[in-house]
């Protein structure tokens, strides 16, 4: 994934490495998707046989799907942390595709909540407070603890 990220940021025009990088979802992408589960599946089962299954399933995209869009946020960003600076990029580990925002490392807060299966990271600009609110999977494949690691430590 760093490699991914930095061949992106080169193709931008941007001369700067990423030291690490890590998969992350809109805050709330994750609850959402339980949500939305919850109800598909009680509907499903209304109906019976597989329904359920079908409806929770269906639930669950349609809720994480929701609200992504409602965050302003892509589905999926891949984060990746500089020395001076945080790059999210739209896409996933193979691919990065539009750059979504860049801060200054120097310019942001960051807080991290841990929750039962995610992460939640906060990059907030110190000024404004404007936040950046996402949250990381606790799956190590995903590499977010490596990128919330880089940015607390």
């Amino acid at each position: 994934m760093i490699t991914v990220v930095n061949e992106a940021l080169a193709s931008a025009g941007i001369e700067d490495a990423v030291t690490a990088v890590g998969e992350f979802y809109p805050r709330g992408h994750t609850g959402a998707g339980f949500a939305g589960g919850l109800i598909g599946g009680d509907l499903g089962d209304s109906l019976g046989g597989a329904a359920g299954a079908v409806g929770t399933a269906g639930g669950y995209v349609a809720g994480t799907r929701a609200h992504d869009a409602a965050s302003g946020l892509p589905e999926q960003m891949l984060v990746g942390v500089s020395p001076t600076m945080v790059y999210g990029f739209s896409g996933d580990r193979r691919h990065a595709n539009a750059l979504v925002f860049r801060v200054p490392r120097d310019g942001i807060d960051v807080k991290v909540h841990q929750r039962v299966n995610v992460r939640v990271l906060e990059l907030i600009e110190s000024a404004s407070g404007s936040r950046i609110e996402l949250e990381g999977n606790r799956l190590p494949i995903t590499h977010s603890k490596d990128v919330i690691a880089e940015l607390s430590g």
